[in-house]
């Protein structure tokens, strides 16, 4: 950029959700841009609450070195042309820290900020600001400059007049009080409750998180940012508390945003009065506040009816200050109005855990001219946090649509905590049968064994023996949970012909009988009597005792952990039996604050919207937030704690789109996910991150959003930890008696689909599609782009030895002879003191570790587009990634896939192989597979040996490394003898096929 044409670009976008000014619940909306002194004015958009601009400005950049102790700042008016004035929508202000060129920047959505304690704003405002030095580049629109005068739509441009030093500290005391952040609205939102009023605190902007390797880095939108929210314990900056609410410091709930709720218990009625003639009375109760309303379930031909439900309706949403609860008559054609009890809001009190819950009390009804009548309502009305006992079973108002009038689906949209099942490893070792009776008396069984248990069927291969007690000794693995409720059912069966089979006897074992053990110590077999079925007629089935008998080995293996989920991301490492468990080392307390710019999943009344939830998972404990109906930034708020056993494992959060809702039966759509390692995490540090949604789509990557979280991992003990990291990863079973890839893939499939059965069957559910998603249960696919990312990330780790054997072939070659002469004199040093050797390199990397301090990374990592290859993936690529199993592509275009991965494998074939020749030609050296060859080697061996001998070490060390760091001028361009010698040496490719 030329430096003298320095430009500050501000393209002003739109902006949301603005108040309403004119008194017609309108606004004409512009805006005024101030940097450095000079001001500018985009037009005025009329009778619009989300106006769109699009319009350019570019300010004069006088000074760049001092750019960054300037900012800019964006105010909002309302023109209001009655009076020729205006009126102060809202405001931001942008630091100069913050300036980008314009091929890094992009558009971000700044929440308004108040211009006074008093003042009232909400939305926020869209912009993009740049640096650049070719305004031509882009359409601006022309500027004219004239007098202030708002009601004109046109753009202007003032020249504000210089102040004195006093205004200029003002004027700076207010920027900082009220500085913005560049994230979306609600990280730097204030809580106004009815007794208090707090001023904003300010909020600096998020830290960018900037990669340490060039390759790796990716657009800023998809990059981590670090915010400083204010907590329930108080406000964070730099993973500290800095300033503390001591109502709720310590508190369970010091990670998230405090929240207020008006509770409302409906706990039962008495003495109602009847409303028709026949006496009967099916009575309900309608809570309703402004425009939300909840209702109980109506009991049937009650006067005394018991309800005992929790409203909680949110003080952010509410536009009342006065609440009913009216009792009504279920009726066919109109429910009939009984009576009614209203609260004045400025009367509710206050509760705060760990208070006693609020005791219910017998309100008198009134009729609709306020007067008493028969019948009392019991209720408790308080106004309390999220950290109340009612809050997680509550029918909740920022969980439903304003209106909404009825809580059928209240179950689906409530926060859940779930506990997964505890799962084993079922060993079947199936050694012999006896006294085999085939329906054919003439032949010998060719028999096998078929295993059963709930969907999981394994067989032994088929035995043709010479008698009827045929042997197979193998071993059959399945995965059973806790508690037990599938049998397992072996059935011996006899291979009459090719696809016919018939059963000869089966025996079923109930897995509560089955012995448990823990170690490797060995179980006893035991026999176990046939049982063979007996046709009696189309709908009985008799069974029959016979000779035959089965000898089998039977056990839980407790001793394995189950993997349920992928390897690279084990929440939990622990082994089934818990007599093997360790005490935890820590424990993990994570707060899910909010999502913001969240892409519609669905229409509903013409626009698009998303009805989401959050869920987590970490070990056996599944947690799931509840539901924000219509809503593309809901707030969430919730915190929960886990017990940390091993480092090595990863926090998975993901958000979805509930689809159960309104009668909706499809599946829920994945937004999202993050993962985190606690081994990433600093203990005691308070980690506030916004993670963009990053979802790979059939078009490519696309954001989703992003989502705000709060983390704490708190050791309980710090040489416990340290302890783990010199035990081995898995229990000692996995060593002892290792699984097969094949049988571990296999196990993982049937413990990810029990998982989800198990979870399937909560209230609400946590359906198979979720599951399934946080489990990464497609991992092992198939996928080019997969494929090229790990080539890439193999190449990343061997770039250190590619680098340091460059710089050896430059120190060999005499690039740099000054450096040459110093490693010739370095390396005559370690040959002539060889002890100085292993200190040295250890005290190189102590020096390199050191170095590398003040470079290490302060946040948990995440997603990364570039390290995916994500970016950069052919459109047919990812169709092939997200085609399904088998396939469902026509012929032509997988024939040409398939091609495709024929070429692709030929290539690592060839590597393969050409490693494989290699070392090949290493043990050719002295198996005689060459007779001359290996007769030269063995005489060079005795020869060195003698050499060796007689000649002291150091001398043999410094000739050799001398003569490798020969100068150029007494090399050759041929290879050397040695390697000449080594590629005539025969390998195994004679002998392929």
């Amino acid at each position: 950029m030329t430096v003298g044409n320095l430009k500050l670009g501000v393209d002003i976008i739109s902006a949301h959700n603005l108040l309403p000014k004119d008194g017609q619940g309108s606004s004409n909306p512009f805006v005024e841009l101030h940097f450095d002194g000079q001001r500018y004015r985009s037009t005025i958009k009329e009778k619009d609450l989300n106006p769109v601009w699009h319009e350019s400005f570019y300010f004069n950049i006088t000074d760049p070195t001092n750019l960054h102790t300037l900012t800019l700042d964006a105010h909002i008016y309302s023109n209001i042309k009655a009076t020729q004035s205006k009126s102060f929508l809202g405001k931001v202000t942008i630091n100069g820290n913050s300036f980008v060129p314009y091929s890094d920047s992009v558009t971000l959505h700044y929440p308004l900020e108040k211009r006074g304690i008093f003042s009232h704003v909400r939305g926020e405002i869209g912009l993009k600001v740049y640096i650049t030095d070719n305004p031509s580049l882009k359409s601006s629109t022309p500027i004219s400059i004239t007098d202030e005068n708002p009601s004109e739509n046109r753009h202007t441009f003032h020249t504000l007049p210089k102040r004195n030093s006093n205004e200029e500290e003002q004027q700076q005391q207010q920027q900082n009080n009220h500085q913005a952040v560049e994230a979306p609205p609600h990280y730097n939102s204030t809580k106004y409750t009815a007794n208090e009023m707090k001023v904003p605190e300010p909020m600096p902007p998020p830290k960018l998180v900037h990669m340490h390797s060039a390759s790796s880095s990716q657009p800023v939108d998809f990059a981590l940012k670090e915010t400083s929210p204010f907590l329930g314990g108080g406000r964070i900056v730099g993973g500290k508390v800095v300033k503390t609410d001591r109502t709720t410091a310590g508190g369970t709930y010091d990670l998230v945003e405090k929240m207020h709720f008006l509770f409302v218990r409906v706990v039962k009625a008495r003495e109602l009065p009847a409303m028709d003639v026949t006496g009967s009375l099916d009575p309900y109760v309608e809570v309703k506040i402004g425009n939300y309303k909840g209702i109980t379930k109506h009991i049937e031909k009650q006067q005394n009816p018991m309800w005992n439900v929790v409203f909680a309706f949110s003080r952010e949403r509410m536009q009342a200050s006065v609440l009913e609860v009216v009792v009504k008559d279920k009726d066919i054609l109109k429910d009939d109005f009984v009576g009614f009890v209203r609260f004045d809001l400025n009367e509710v009190p206050m509760r705060v855990p760990p208070d006693s819950p609020l005791a219910p009390e017998w309100y008198r009804l009134e009729d609709k001219k306020g007067e008493k009548i028969r019948g009392e309502l019991m209720l408790a009305v308080w106004i309390g946090t999220q950290a109340d006992e009612a809050f997680p079973d509550a029918w909740h108002s920022d969980a439903a649509s304003p209106l909404d009038s009825s809580s059928a689906a209240s179950a689906l949209i409530r926060s859940k905590v779930y506990q997964a099942p505890r799962l084993w490893y079922v060993r079947v070792n199936v050694v012999e049968a006896q006294d085999l009776i085939p329906l054919e008396k003439t032949r010998f069984p060719d028999a096998y064994v078929k295993a059963q248990i709930g969907n999981q069927v394994m067989r032994t291969k088929p035995v043709q023996s010479r008698n009827f007690n045929p042997l197979w000794n193998e071993d059959l693995f399945f995965v059973a949970a806790e508690p037990f409720e599938d049998h397992l059912v072996l059935t011996v069966e006899d291979r009459v012909a090719p696809g016919k089979d018939e059963v000869i006897g089966r025996v079923i074992i109930p897995l509560n009988m089955v012995e448990k053990r823990a170690d490797d110590r060995v179980i006893h077999s035991r026999w176990f009597n046939l049982e063979k079925p007996v046709l009696v007629d189309v709908d009985q089935l008799k069974k029959e005792k016979f000779s035959s008998k089965l000898h089998l080995r039977v056990c839980l293996d407790g001793g394995y952990h189950v993997l349920d989920e992928s390897t690279h991301y084990s929440s939990d490492l622990r082994p089934t039996a818990k007599q093997l468990w360790k005490p935890p080392i820590g424990v993990l307390e994570l707060g899910i604050l909010n999502a913001v710019g969240l892409h519609p999943m669905k229409t509903r009344d013409g626009k698009g919207t998303s009805d989401t939830y959050c869920v987590a998972k970490y070990g056996h404990k599944w947690i799931r937030t509840r539901t924000i109906v219509d809503n593309l930034f809901p707030k969430y708020n919730e915190q929960y704690t886990w017990e940390v056993f091993d480092p090595a494992t990863v926090l998975t959060v993901g958000i979805f789109d509930n689809s159960q809702l309104s009668g909706e039966k499809g599946k829920d759509v994945k937004i999202g996910k993050v993962r985190i390692r606690i081994s990433t995490l600093q203990t005691g540090r308070i980690y506030t991150h916004s993670y963009p949604l990053l979802v790979l789509h059939p078009t490519g990557v696309k954001k989703m959003g992003e989502l705000h979280l709060a983390l704490r991992f708190s050791c309980t003990s710090f040489a416990n930890m340290l302890y783990t990291y010199s035990r081995p990863l898995l229990p000692k079973m996995h060593y002892v008696r290792p699984f097969t890839v094949v049988q571990l893939d296999m196990l993982r499939h049937q413990a990810v689909n029990i998982v989800a059965t198990r979870l399937g069957r909560s209230e609400p559910p946590l359906r198979k599609e979720v599951v399934e998603y946080m489990s990464d249960v497609d991992s092992h696919l198939w996928s080019m782009r997969r494929s090229k990312a790990n080539f890439f990330r193999m190449m990343s780790v061997f770039a250190g030895i590619f680098s340091a054997g460059k710089w050896i072939g430059d120190i060999c070659t005499w690039r740099n002879p000054i450096t040459t002469v110093l490693v010739h004199l370095l390396y005559l040093m370690l040959v002539s003191f060889p002890e100085l050797i292993l200190p040295t390199v250890f005290l190189y990397m102590f020096l390199i570790g050191v170095w590398n301090f003040r470079f290490r990374p302060r946040y948990p990592p995440h997603m990364n587009t570039k390290i995916s290859q994500a970016e950069a993936v052919h459109p047919d690529e990812l169709d092939e990634e997200f085609d399904t199993f088998p396939t469902s592509r026509n012929p032509d275009l997988v024939r040409m896939r398939y091609d495709r991965l024929r070429s692709v494998a030929g290539r690592i074939q060839t590597v393969v192989g050409d490693v494989a020749t290699q070392g090949e030609r290493v043990h050719s050296l002295l198996s005689w597979r060459d007779p001359r060859a290996t007769a030269i080697f063995v005489t060079f061996c005795l020869v060195a040996a003698v050499v060796l001998y007689v000649t002291p070490f150091q001398v043999i060390a410094a000739l050799a490394g001398v003569y490798a760091m020969r100068h150029p001028r007494f090399r050759y361009r041929l290879p050397s003898v040695p390697v000449n010698f080594f590629r005539r040496l025969p390998a195994r490719t004679d002998s392929m096929l």
